[in-house]
């Protein structure tokens, strides 16, 4: 027995001392036969990924107590899988027309990114003193068209801002479609270029969709300029012609800094030469913007409008506050806009609104602050 004893330690001290001089041989052995380390990588799911536990705090709307309760189902929950599905459907369609004129017209076969083309559809309410609410809807759409020639556009919008006046423009938000002014779809080819190495310049003829269609030229320049590290400046000067119309011109300057805890301060000045009426009307806006968190912009504003004639005077002061919530994703938004309004026709009193709107945008690129 003591034999065996022996013989089996003998080889467990043999195997034990080959291992380690197998080890230490790896070890310090030349780079080119190293043994390089493992690492498992493990795979995360969707639902880990997704977690609410794992996403910004923003990122869910729902209470903590609420992450893991069943859907409850409601008529908002069947309407707004419906939409959902709308915008699934139609979306991309949207974003595919531009594409596809862009294809045709250009005779290339692929098509440019960033096409602008877009179609907005909501419904807006407006509440004023003494007057029930009424559900209005509204529609506006953009076909951008950029050809394989870049300096040139096929541009077709479903209104002109040339021909509205200067106090709807501002007060664009807080208005409804039955009170905005109707001025026909229009088509333009633009011819975009630069002045020197800043300026952009373009040039649009085209006509306003209609019978008998009007024609129009207008011509614009832009240009933006760092004044120092807060303050950015901003100019625009249009010149334009409508063949029914008469020709007419504007010109807008915007000055704007962040005031501090995330507010963006902005002042914005317009003159317009209105072609009918002889006459120069102005506005004077300032506005600040804060985005709460990733849903929510807060945006309060104080505005005055102005004419020439008789003499230069006051038409029309306002303040609004415009709370825009992103409801999905980057297509569905509501604005909820509480104003003020005290126009010179009604002897300055004041005239309060709130205006609630829901608006989606059927497009395949959407930014998202556009207004």
């Amino acid at each position: 027995m003591k034999g065996c004893w022996w013989i089996l330690a003998d080889c467990f001290f043999r195997y034990r001392f080959a291992g380690l001089a197998a080890a230490l041989s790896l070890t310090f052995s030349s780079p080119g036969h190293s043994i390089e380390p493992v690492f498992e990588v493990r795979e995360r799911s969707v639902a880990e990924i997704l977690s609410p536990t794992q996403l910004p705090i923003g990122f869910y709307t729902f209470e903590p107590d609420e992450y893991w309760a069943d859907p409850r189902d409601s008529y908002w929950l069947k309407f707004s899988n419906w939409v959902l599905q709308q915008e699934r459907l139609h979306g991309q369609k949207v974003q595919s027309v531009g594409q596809w004129a862009d294809r045709t017209l250009s005779g290339n076969e692929h098509n440019l990114p960033n096409n602008q083309s877009y179609l907005r559809i909501g419904f807006a309410t407006e509440s004023e003193y003494g007057d029930p609410a009424q559900f209005d809807p509204e529609a506006r759409f953009r076909i951008d068209i950029p050809t394989t020639e870049q300096k040139l556009r096929l541009v077709i919008e479903s209104e002109s801002e040339d021909l509205i006046p200067l106090g709807e423009r501002q007060r664009d938000r807080q208005l409804t479609e039955p009170e905005r002014s109707d001025t026909e779809a229009t088509g333009a080819l633009r011819y975009l270029t630069q002045i020197g190495d800043a300026i952009n310049f373009s040039n649009d003829v085209g006509v306003r969709l209609r019978l008998p269609p009007d024609a129009f030229w207008r011509a614009t320049a832009e240009k933006s300029w760092q004044l120092d590290d807060k303050w950015v400046l901003n100019a625009q000067q249009r010149f334009y012609y409508f063949h029914q119309d008469g020709w007419g011109e504007r010109t807008w300057i915007g000055a704007g800094r962040p005031v501090g805890d995330g507010w963006y301060f902005r002042s914005s000045s317009e003159l317009e030469w209105v072609h009918n009426d002889k006459e120069f009307v102005a506005g004077q806006i300032f506005s600040t913007r804060k985005r709460m968190n990733n849903r929510l912009i807060v945006t309060p504003r104080l505005g005055l409008l102005g004419e020439s004639k008789p003499s230069w005077r006051t038409t029309s002061a306002f303040s609004d506050v415009t709370f825009r919530y992103r409801l999905h994703s980057n297509w569905l938004y509501a604005e909820l806009i509480p104003a003020l309004e005290f126009p010179r026709e009604e002897s300055f009193k004041d005239r309060a609104s709130v205006v609630f709107r829901v608006e989606m945008f059927f497009s395949g690129v959407i930014e998202d602050d556009r207004l």
